[in-house]
């Protein structure tokens, strides 16, 4: 079940999509320089490999907050337990288990647990060394995926406000 959090769309046309970025990497920054936070993979983690394709499930404590890596490929992903409140820059959604996305390129997550969530994504490719999987799935910055260009973003803001939203 997906609930949409109110303004999404306020924040979507007030907020560019590098201003939702940059508020996640900001977010990302106090959690790292908080005493006590843990960071990298810290949470349970289990790898599976089948013809083609990587599967990694982690289960995140309730109460926990963190940022996601930067995706650079288009996958599914699965909740498959728990409630987690999910900020991207397309919004805010709040996801209840079971639960079936599709991350875009570019993606980075601020997520809260509400409950203890259990998350699986799948990749598809034939590596199954998990350094070389990172290399080819994470993006160090996002300057290493395509994305939408902020001066196109309000170029097409200001259309709409031309024409009305039909």
């Amino acid at each position: 079940m997906e609930k949409k959090i109110k303004n999404n769309e306020l924040l979507q046309t007030v907020l560019s999509v590098g201003d939702v970025r940059k508020g996640i990497l900001a977010v990302e920054d106090k959690i790292l320089n908080t005493p006590g936070s843990m960071l990298g993979d810290c949470f349970p983690l289990r790898h599976f490999f089948v013809d083609g394709a990587y599967v990694r499930e982690i289960t995140m404590p309730k109460g926990a907050l963190l940022t996601s890596k930067i995706h650079k490929l288009c996958h599914p992903y699965f909740v498959l337990k728990g409630d987690v409140s999910v900020l991207t820059e397309d919004g805010v959604i709040r996801i209840k288990a079971p639960y079936f996305g599709i991350t875009k390129p570019g993606t980075k997550r601020v997520l809260y647990m509400h409950e203890e969530t259990v998350w699986v994504t799948v990749h598809v490719t034939n590596e199954t060394d998990l350094k070389k999987i990172e290399d080819e799935i994470i993006a160090k910055t996002f300057d290493e995926v395509p994305g939408v260009d902020d001066a196109e973003v309000v170029e097409l803001l200001g259309e709409i406000g031309k024409e009305g939203i039909k």
